[in-house]
């Protein structure tokens, strides 16, 4: 018998998660210059990072061979005076997907189950079958969150309920009424997960006041990001806003060190840099209207999405959809292919700057025109 064929099969069942195509894989591949390939494919923040964090984070260099604070103290007090929580409500993580699996280690196990939406986040099911759980995939309704749904199909062996707001791939929002309906409907004894990674892309008047919920509702998790708005997606910070005692639980499988040094520093820089979050912001909004614009202009069909990023579908078979991304990668361009989310029709698209957006919908009308 094989090494492997120990592991357990929940383990061996698992398919690894697909993380966009970097610039210089593709660039290895087809022999096209770095600087000609544009990345539409990982929802990164095409202005880059805040010039706050990048200043911090070079300032912090010559400390590396020290380790980072592993309570991560001048962050958690940062964003505890942002956020009006206490410090032992905040849990730190490595990216917010290392938050999403330490609420897995600490509340799933062999036998319980997590409740997601189709076509949520593929790491949703990654963690819930890391632990050897049941994943329970409730149908979307219009590509977002069914709740109501959701909501019955929530078992006595159910532990945690995953929701994505905005989601991803999606880019569909629920309501804020019908998540605060859900949160008073769950029983108190399922962790509801609000990965809430978009945020700070959502208009003012679509926010929900979420943190207010974790006073009226102890099982209730808020995930977030410095990966997106704030461009800090090489260095994985994440974060997550709790009960106290969920955070302690969630602490105690924590690995000590799962920020870096640089990680804080930069995030603790970002934190402040209200000035290039707004620009982020307003490029985001620039850019939704000229892809939107120009899908309806080129007669291709999409889902009105919330968040730094665009889903279409391409027309005709499910076999014209890799075509159009191989022809689009052919060009300098990866988007990303959503098979993997059972959308074998549709690729998604990051909004960049107006010129990557333009010569993306120049090269999409190249790509559909050789279907025809």
């Amino acid at each position: 018998m094989n090494l492997c064929d120990f592991a357990p099969e929940y383990i061996r069942s698992i398919q690894p998660y697909q993380p966009g195509k970097p610039i210089s894989e593709l660039a290895r591949e087809l022999g096209l210059d770095e600087a000609y390939v544009i990345k539409l494919a990982s929802n990164e923040n095409p202005l880059g990072t805040s010039p706050l964090a990048v200043d911090s984070m070079i300032n912090a260099l010559h400390d590396i061979a020290l380790y980072p604070d592993g309570s991560g103290y001048e962050l958690k007090a940062a964003l505890s005076n942002r956020y009006g929580v206490a410090p032992e409500q905040i849990v730190l993580g490595n990216g917010s997907n290392d938050v999403l699996d330490l609420a897995a280690r600490v509340f799933l196990k062999p036998g319980a189950a997590a409740v997601y939406s189709q076509h949520a986040f593929a790491v949703y099911p990654l963690v819930t079958k890391m632990i050897g759980a049941n994943g329970i995939s409730v149908p979307a309704r219009d590509y977002g969150h069914d709740l109501p749904a959701m909501l019955d199909a929530i078992t006595p062996e159910t532990r945690i309920v995953f929701i994505a707001s905005p989601n991803n791939p999606t880019g569909t929002l629920s309501g804020e009424n019908e998540l605060f309906r859900f949160m008073e409907r769950v029983s108190r004894d399922v962790l509801v997960v609000m990965d809430e990674a978009y945020y700070e892309y959502l208009p003012e008047a679509n926010k929900p006041d979420s943190l207010k919920w974790l006073k009226q509702f102890s099982n209730l998790l808020i995930t977030r990001t410095f990966s997106k708005v704030y461009g800090l997606a090489g260095v994985r910070v994440g974060f997550g806003l709790t009960h106290p005692d969920v955070a302690n639980l969630m602490n105690r499988v924590r690995q000590p060190f799962n920020v870096s040094s640089i990680g804080l520093v930069g995030a603790l820089a970002a934190l402040q840099d209200a000035e290039f979050v707004q620009r982020s912001y307003a490029l985001n909004r620039a850019g939704m209207m000229q892809l939107t614009d120009g899908f309806r202009k080129l007669g291709v069909e999409y889902i009105p999405s919330y968040g730094n990023f665009i889903s279409f579908r391409v027309k005709g078979e499910a076999a014209n959809t890799p075509v159009v991304y191989q022809w689009l990668l052919q060009r300098g361009v990866i988007v990303r292919p959503l098979g993997i989310y059972e959308m074998p029709h549709h690729l998604r698209v990051t909004i960049g700057l107006e010129s990557q957006n333009k010569r993306f919908l120049e090269s999409l009308e190249l790509a559909l025109n050789e279907l025809n």
